[in-house]
C-alpha cells in the first residue's frame, strides 16, 4: 500500500505543527508544536476558543488587583493567553511547545530575559516541567545574548526569525536549544528582488537551511535545526532528514494525501566529512555580516514588525473584550470587539493592511473577495471552520 510523504517524513525528521489551532494539532498528531503572536491572535478569534480568551482575561483581572489599569490587565492576559494555549497544546503533543516572548523586546536583552522567565514560571506554576517548554526569541544579537543567559538557567530557547549563517553560528555558540531558520520568507525575498522562479534544491531558503544543517553537524553542535515558514511541500521534501520541521496544517494535509518515495536529503554522517570552514562570530562580526546581508537585514526587521503588529492587534482585541466582560457581555460574544480591533480608521471596513495578520484568515473572512471585510462578513466568517496558514 502506498505510504504518505508525511508518514515517511516522520521516520527521519521530528514533525512539528506550526499552529495555535488545537483541532489541527489533534488531527495530525505531531511531536511538538510552535506558536507565535500571529497564530495566537488568529486562534483567539476562532469562536471555539473564545471561552479560553474570556477565562484568561477574567483571571488576569483578578490577579492584577483592584487598582490595576486596563493596560496592565491586558499585558498580563497576553502572556497568559500564550501559556493557556501552550498548556492545551501540551495535552495533545507528547514533547514540547514553543511560545514567543514579546517581539517588541527583540533588541532588549534584559527585558527578554525577564519576560521569558515569567512565561516559564507560569507554566511551572501550572505543573508543566520546564523541559516541555521552549521560549521563542528573535535572533538579533541582543536576543541571542538573552538566549545564552537563559540556557544557563535551564530555560530552553527556540531562536526564531533566523535568515543567515551568521545568526545560526552565533546561536550555536550560545548553546541555544534550537533554531528556526525561515525557508519561505527567504524565498519570498529572492523572488521579489530577482523576479526569478525557484524550485527544489535551487530554492534559496532550502539552500540556507541545508548550509546551516551541514555546518552544525560538521562541527558537532548540539543546537537543533528546525526548518520553518514553508511556501510549498517541495521545500519540505528537500529538507527531509532535518532535525525538525515545523509545518502549517495546510501543508501537513498535503503531505498526508501525497504518496511516493521520500528520499533523505540531509544526513549528519555525510555532513561530518564535508570540507567546511569554521567561523568565529563575535558582536562586531555579527553586525558586519548582518549589514552585508540585505535579505537577512530586511526579513529580520520585517518579521519583528509583523509579530509586534499582531501582538498589538491582539492587545486591542483583549482590551475591547475586557470592557465587554466588565459590562456583563456573555462568553463568546466577541465578533463586534474583533471587528473594532482591526477597523483602525473606523470606516466600517477592514483592509488587508489593517488586518496585519495571516493572509489565509483574511481571505476566508473576505467572502466576496473585494479586499475588504465588513462586519457582516466577519460575523459569518468567524462561524466557519478554517485551517491556519504559516505566519
Amino acid at each position: 500500500m502506498p505510504r504518505s510523504l508525511l508518514d515517511q517524513l516522520a521516520e527521519m525528521t521530528v514533525v512539528v505543527a506550526d499552529t495555535g489551532d488545537l483541532r489541527a494539532i489533534e488531527r495530525f498528531a505531531p511531536q511538538d508544536a510552535t506558536t507565535n503572536p500571529s497564530l495566537i491572535a488568529t486562534a483567539a478569534q476562532m469562536p471555539e476558543y473564545w471561552e479560553i480568551v474570556d477565562e484568561t482575561l477574567l483571571q488576569s483581572k483578578k490577579d492584577s488587583g483592584a487598582g490595576a489599569t486596563q493596560e496592565q490587565v491586558v499585558s498580563l492576559a497576553f502572556a497568559r493567553l500564550a501559556v493557556s494555549f501552550g498548556m492545551r497544546i501540551l495535552d495533545i503533543v507528547p514533547k514540547r511547545v514553543s511560545v514567543q516572548s514579546d517581539p517588541r523586546l527583540s533588541y532588549d536583552t534584559k527585558g527578554t530575559i525577564e519576560q521569558s522567565r515569567f512565561l516559564l514560571s507560569e507554566f511551572e506554576k501550572a505543573g508543566v516541567p520546564r523541559e516541555r517548554v521552549m521560549i521563542k526569541i528573535a535572533s538579533t544579537w541582543e536576543g541571542i545574548c538573552a538566549g545564552e543567559a537563559l540556557e544557563k538557567e535551564g530555560i530552553q530557547c527556540n531562536m526564531t526569525l533566523l535568515f543567515g549563517i551568521h545568526q545560526a553560528v552565533a546561536c550555536a555558540d550560545a548553546k541555544t536549544t534550537l533554531i528556526s531558520p525561515y525557508v519561505g520568507r527567504i524565498l519570498d525575498w529572492y523572488v521579489q528582488h530577482t523576479g526569478k522562479h525557484y524550485e527544489g534544491a535551487n530554492d534559496p531558503g532550502v539552500q540556507s537551511v541545508t548550509r546551516i544543517y551541514n555546518y552544525y553537524k560538521k562541527f558537532g553542535y548540539s543546537t537543533e535545526v528546525m526548518g520553518a515558514s514553508f511556501r510549498n511541500i517541495s521545500e519540505i521534501v528537500e529538507l527531509a532528514g532535518c532535525d525538525l520541521l515545523t509545518i502549517a496544517p495546510k501543508h501537513l494535509e498535503q503531505l498526508q494525501h501525497t504518496t511516493g518515495e521520500l528520499t533523505r536529503k540531509l544526513d549528519a554522517s555525510k555532513a561530518a566529512s564535508m570540507e567546511i570552514e569554521k567561523m568565529t562570530i563575535d558582536q562586531t562580526t555579527f553586525e558586519k555580516m548582518h549589514a552585508e546581508n540585505q535579505m537577512a537585514t530586511n526579513k529580520l526587521a520585517e518579521g519583528i514588525r509583523g509579530f509586534s503588529k499582531s501582538l498589538e492587534s491582539l492587545e486591542t482585541f483583549l482590551a475591547t473584550r475586557l470592557a465587554q466582560l466588565e459590562s456583563g457581555a456573555k462568553v463568546g460574544a466577541a465578533t463586534t470587539s474583533i471587528f473594532a480591533a482591526y477597523d483602525l480608521d473606523e470606516d466600517g471596513f477592514i483592509t488587508r493592511e489593517e488586518w496585519m495578520g495571516l493572509d489565509a484568515v483574511f481571505d476566508v473572512l473576505d467572502l466576496d473577495g473585494d479586499g475588504k471585510i465588513t462586519a457582516e462578513e466577519m460575523a459569518a466568517g468567524l462561524g466557519a471552520t478554517f485551517q491556519m496558514a504559516v505566519a
